[in-house]
């Protein structure tokens, strides 16, 4: 404030321009000395003051005309009282009521300059009231002041009480205060007239100042009013006085937009406004002072003087600081006698405190001024409130007066005058903060306060247009889009508060070190006053008050802990400004009727002017009319308003940020999983833009954004609905709920709209294919607006976003209808054909995955894209099961059209595997995919080999298809890599080498002829037996299906050794498989293992069965395993005795094959008894088996 930069020619300030067609100086012109803005050091102490010229409508400096000694200034010049640019305003006015501050002087310079009030400016006011106060210790006259508080600004106006009285006798306005003050303060209260005296001083002030502009001006007549001789009434002129005092102040719609206006008394009509800062106190000055330049005086100040009476201290000060406010550096002083012109003295500002009998020190000066200021910004603290600084004529008390608290104790609490202006003032700089507030959000607490304090001051009946704006930018404080950033919340704001600011100063009435004011109750003091200076000396002590440096707004944003709560204050205020704005809207009862005689304007615009607006508002209208929700004839509102005016304008602002601020509460509560409290949220956001649309007559492409994030939200809130079935009550308990202020916003919205316009969407089913369904079109439906208003290219991301939902609840409803059918198929029974329900189901799934495909394509979404081609996978696989029980209990066969959608699931895997590329793009999905492919080949492959088509294919033919099958299904069986899905791998792939080593066995036995054939299968059959016991027995939980595939390698080499014909290549078959044999021990210890739990594990315990990853062991295959293996081995055993006995006869002994022979012989007579011991256990007969098999495996070597 203080910076250089600020000196000489500023930017016109927002107002400016309609100051009467005042000019601002250039910088070449510039009034003021060039030494403006340098500290001046006067009467020996040093004071700092500096001015820097805001604004100036004064024209470029002229000299003076010294007077010749002997004029008499009696004698009138030939230009008074005529228009003179050299003179300025000040000609015209020297004799009418510019010298007195007019009541709302300091209003219209803080309009003017908004930018300083609240933050950079201590006192804004005319330098006549700030002399006032500067010389009230000196002063035995009266102080009449209105002091009003902006922030840390206090604006002071004069309070001319006789003027108030006069009025008050006039119209009966003030007559609260009026008796107030005869009650109080001055009982037997009379208008006092102006003296004869006063009038002769003024008159023949003004013809010195004609005189001294040497006449040669354009001299122009001012009007007759202004052309009054001094001797014109004290009446008269009191008439013009008054009429600057409006009535209790009513604003119309109209004169809100401008509270500038002249009409209102708010204009700022000072020649010049200047920024003065005096030591630490920073003021904004209006000044009409006259200043003389040109010459060996660039700069000096005119004063006439009667020679017969010397200069007092109060003239003095005045002559002072009226220099130092203008920075003008010289004074010169005409003296006269009766009228005649004497001499002239020339005298520096700085010498003015030393003048015989002026002496005055200004540092005392300095400490009246901290002294006052610190007073009134102790006790005015009230910001909206007016208050009254009060000293009667003689007095040495001042006193300080709540006028709001005064004025709200009568029956009319609006009849304060300053109650409009003030209020005005908080919002307008309410207004200019806001413009900054990206800028700097330290300042979002103080917005708050100016805006709720200008909100309490207006009668919501009189100024719904300045409630309603007021509310609107309450509400824009709080941001929605983005987590709270609490930036100045050191000490959270109590909500309840009445005080605007927080201040040390508050509580200094009640100290004792600073006890020279205070809000004593002792009768002889008025306990009306807010605080009392008991004596008018103690002003001149110096730091008698505390330093104003320590003054200063603490207001801190409230915090919001929560989303929703920030939500709910965004609602609170928007909801006060709709009811401004619905109480302002005449009813149609209300309306005038129209003139038959007048005919109705119709504006007329050609469609080639109008830009994209029009287009997007077609489109819109097609879209809504396709969605099912246009409203026929309803594009305008129904509660009257007319387009285009303040509450149109208001209105649509605050539907949109309503709609807004439930968007962000349903977002919220979807993340908290409230989701029939979401689906009220977004519902009322709906509904909201719904009427935003319906007024709207320009649609924005931010607004049409909008709507696609809440119709998006929609969408996900009717999926996770339809996935969460099982909470139905709950949530809709929370959907039917709904708040009293949720109520009344939207009675607001149904004045415009009936808000059905997003009915469809928002409706709570119990059915879940239309949940599923409406979901999939609110969806399309945030795609379509993104397509018709070109937003997608604007905004990528949420472009991306819609297209991912959309092709996953394209995927849902898909896998909805796939698993209809597939419970259709299962309970049909005995049917023969596929109904045509399940062939409905197939194509409508189909035809949602492919869609579902097409938009993951659209957007390079493989991995998604992938997923949904497995799904289609999956469908086909359904289609080919249904066909596979389309042919009843007697079927046999695998049937072509099984064939065929077993292919089609193939392809569509495979297509799912060249989408992904390789497995590092999505590891899980490939895997999936890969396992999904395995299986499909597998139950291919078992269904030809269980339900061979031999009736349309050779065996040869079909044994090499399952084959291929099956060698896929292993290709694409990981069983090597660590994962969940590994032992299911190993499993599958154990299963597919026992399934071959089968076919390979079964084709071997009825093999004829071919012994290049024969030869292969054999080895292919015991390769795929191997393959398949190694793998079985890394598994813990299949010792069945292991002790099942030992069992046929036994049965092959049975097999094997009816084609042999020598002893010795029977024996060693049969050792083969005995060894075999000795190997099924790992099977027997894993099934005696859990026969041990089972029967260990307490039968009360249900659930430890179900925990255990192993399934239960099946008994009756166990028992029949058991039996089998029983007498395999005994055959075995009886062939290996037969044969051992016959080779000793032939040969000599042979010591080996005699232990062999014997042990046999021993196991074989125990097994014998084993298996007719029918009273025996399973557990006992498998501990028996166990150890009979470490006998033959020590017995015969085999380990």
């Amino acid at each position: 404030m203080g910076d250089s930069k600020e000196a000489g020619a500023e930017s016109p300030p927002a107002g400016a321009a309609a100051r009467g067609g005042l000019s601002l100086l250039s910088q070449g012109e510039s009034e003021e000395p060039s030494a403006q803005g340098s500290a001046l050091f006067l009467g020996g102490n040093e004071v700092k003051s500096r001015a820097v010229v805001k604004y100036s409508s004064a024209p470029p400096r002229t000299a003076f005309a010294r007077l010749e000694e002997k004029t008499d200034l009696k004698l009138p010049p030939a230009n008074w009282l005529r228009e003179s640019a050299k003179l300025g305003p000040a000609g015209t006015t020297i004799l009418g009521n510019s010298k007195k501050s007019k009541p709302f002087s300091s209003f219209g310079m803080a309009y003017d300059f908004i930018d300083s009030v609240g933050n950079d400016v201590d006192v804004v006011s005319d330098s006549e009231n700030i002399k006032k106060l500067l010389k009230i210790p000196y002063s035995k006259s009266h102080v009449s002041m209105a002091v009003h508080r902006i922030g840390r600004t206090l604006l002071l106006d004069e309070l001319d009480i006789q003027e108030l009285f006069m009025r008050s006798s006039q119209t009966g306005d003030w007559t609260w205060l009026k008796e107030f003050y005869q009650r109080l303060i001055d009982q037997k209260w009379q208008r006092k007239k102006k003296s004869k005296e006063h009038w002769y001083q003024k008159a023949i002030l003004s013809k010195f100042l004609y005189y001294s502009i040497n006449g040669d001006g354009a001299a122009q007549p001012v009007p007759s009013a202004a052309e009054q001789q001094e001797s014109s009434s004290s009446d008269q002129t009191n008439d013009s006085d008054g009429a600057s005092w409006p009535a209790p102040f009513e604003m119309p719609s109209s004169v809100s937009e401008d509270p500038s206006a002249s009409s209102q008394g708010l204009k700022n009509d000072f020649v010049r406004n200047i920024l003065w800062t005096f030591e630490d106190i920073h003021m904004l000055v209006g000044s009409n002072m006259p200043i003389f330049g040109g010459g060996r005086y660039p700069a000096v100040s005119l004063r006439l003087r009667d020679n017969n009476k010397p200069i007092n201290v109060l003239t003095g000060i005045d002559y002072w600081l009226d220099n130092l406010i203008c920075n003008v550096p010289e004074l010169v002083m005409c003296f006269h006698v009766n009228g005649i012109v004497q001499k002239y003295e020339m005298i520096k500002t700085e010498e003015i405190p030393n003048l015989e009998n002026s002496n005055f020190s200004t540092k005392v000066i300095k400490d009246i001024a901290q002294n006052i200021l610190s007073f009134l910004k102790s006790n005015c603290t009230k910001e909206g409130h007016t208050y009254w600084l009060f000293k009667a004529s003689g007095s040495d008390i001042v006193k300080l007066y709540d006028l709001t608290t005064l004025c709200e104790e009568t029956e009319d609490k609006y009849q304060n005058p300053f109650t409009m202006p003030v209020a005005i003032l908080l919002y307008k700089v309410a207004c200019n903060m806001m413009m900054k507030k990206n800028q700097n959000k330290k300042h979002y607490g103080t917005i708050r306060t100016l805006l709720l304090n200008c909100v309490k001051l207006l009668d919501k009946s009189r100024h719904p247009q300045i409630i309603a704006s007021a509310n609107y930018m309450l509400s824009e404080l709080f941001q929605l889009d983005e987590p709270k950033k609490e930036e100045s919340s050191e000490s959270p704001l109590n909500e309840n508060s009445d005080e605007s600011y927080s201040e040390e100063e508050e509580e200094m009435p009640d100290s004792d070190e600073n006890g020279s004011y205070s809000t004593s109750s002792d009768p002889s003091d008025d306990n009306k006053a807010v605080a009392i200076i008991k004596s008018v000396g103690e002003l001149s002590v110096p730091e008698k008050y505390k330093s104003i440096h320590q003054i200063r707004p603490s207001c801190t944003f409230p915090v919001c802990h929560d989303t929703e709560e920030r939500c709910r204050l965004v609602l609170s205020y928007v909801l006060e400004g709709l009811k401004s704005v619905d109480s302002s809207i005449k009813k149609e009862s209300d309306l005038p009727a129209a003139d038959p005689n007048t005919p109705i304007p119709l504006k007329y615009e050609d469609d080639s002017t109008r830009g994209g607006p029009e287009g997007l508002e077609k489109q819109m209208a097609l879209f809504l009319d396709k969605m099912g929700s246009l409203q026929k004839g309803n594009y305008s509102s129904q509660s009257g308003m007319i387009p285009g005016s303040w509450q149109h304008k208001m209105k649509l602002q605050l539907i949109l940020k309503s709609s807004k601020a439930y968007y962000v509460l349903s977002d919220a509560a979807m993340s908290l999983q409230k989701y029939g409290r979401a689906l009220r949220y977004i519902k009322l956001a709906l509904q909201s833009h719904d009427t935003y649309c319906c007024l709207c007559t320009n649609m924005l492409s931010e607004v049409l954004l909008f709507l696609s994030q809440y119709l998006t939200l929609c969408g996900d809130i009717q999926l996770m609905l339809a996935q969460n079935a099982n909470n139905r009550a709950a949530h809709l308990e929370e959907f039917n709920y709904q708040t009293k202020e949720d109520q009344e916003i939207l009675h607001s919205l149904h004045r415009e709209s009936s808000c059905q316009g997003f009915a469809w969407a928002t409706d709570l089913s119990t059915d879940l294919e239309s949940q599923l369904s409406v979901s999939c079109k609110c969806y399309e439906a945030a795609n379509e607006i993104l397509q018709f208003s070109d937003l997608k290219s604007q905004n990528p991301e949420h472009y991306v976003q819609v297209l991912k939902r959309m092709g996953n609840i394209r995927n849902e409803i898909g896998v909805f209808y796939m698993n209809q059918a597939a419970a259709l198929q299962s309970e049909r029974v005995v049917s023969k054909s596929v109904s045509i329900a399940e062939q409905q189901l197939w194509k409508k799934s189909f035809s949602c995955f492919e869609k579902g495909i097409h938009t993951f394509e659209s957007i390079d979404d493989a991995t998604n894209a992938a997923l949904l081609l497995c799904n289609t996978g999956r469908l086909m696989r359904i289609c080919a099961q249904a066909h596979c029980g389309a042919g009843g209990e007697c079927r046999r066969e695998f049937s072509p059209e099984e064939g065929l959608y077993y292919n089609k699931a193939v392809d569509y895997y495979l297509k799912a595997l060249r989408s992904l590329g390789t497995r590092d793009i999505h590891p899980a999905v490939w895997d999936s995919v890969n396992w999904e492919l395995s299986t499909t080949y597998f139950t291919m492959a078992t269904l030809q080999q269980d339900y061979a088509p031999l009736s349309r294919k050779a065996q040869e033919q079909i044994e090499k298809e399952v084959s291929e099958a099956m060698m896929k299904s292993l290709k694409y069986c990981d069983v090597d890599s660590v994962s969940a899905r590994q032992p299911l791998c190993q499993y599958r792939a154990a299963t597919v080498h026992h399934r071959l080593a089968s076919m390979y066995h079964s084709c071997l036995r009825n093999q004829v002829g071919d012994e290049h054939l024969r030869k292969q299968h054999r080895v292919l059959a015991d390769l795929h037996y191997s393959k398949a016991v190694k793998l079985f027995q890394l598994l813990k939980d299949a010792p069945c299906e292991l002790l099942r595939v030992q069992l046929e390698r036994v049965a092959f080499a049975e097999f094997q050794m009816t084609s042999q014909n020598s002893n010795v290549g029977k024996l060693k078959t049969l050792s083969g498989a005995l060894d075999i044999m000795v190997r099924t021990k790992h099977a027997f210890q894993l099934i005696r293992k859990e026969l041990v739990e089972e029967f260990d594990q307490p039968k009360s315990d249900e659930s430890t069965p179900a925990a255990d990853s192993s399934p239960s062991l099946n008994r009756e295959e166990v028992i029949k395993l058991l039996s089998i293996f029983e007498s395999r081995l005994s055959f075995l055993l009886l062939q290996s005795i037969k044969l051992l006995s016959s080779t000793k006869k032939k040969t000599s002994s042979n010591t080996e094959e005699d232990v062999v022979l014997k042990t046999n012989k021993q196991i074989y007579s125990q097994l014998l008894r084993a298996i007719a011991n029918k009273n025996a256990t399973l557990l006992e007969r498998i501990d028996i088996l166990l150890h009979l098999l470490d006998q033959l495996a020590r017995g015969s070597g085999v380990l």
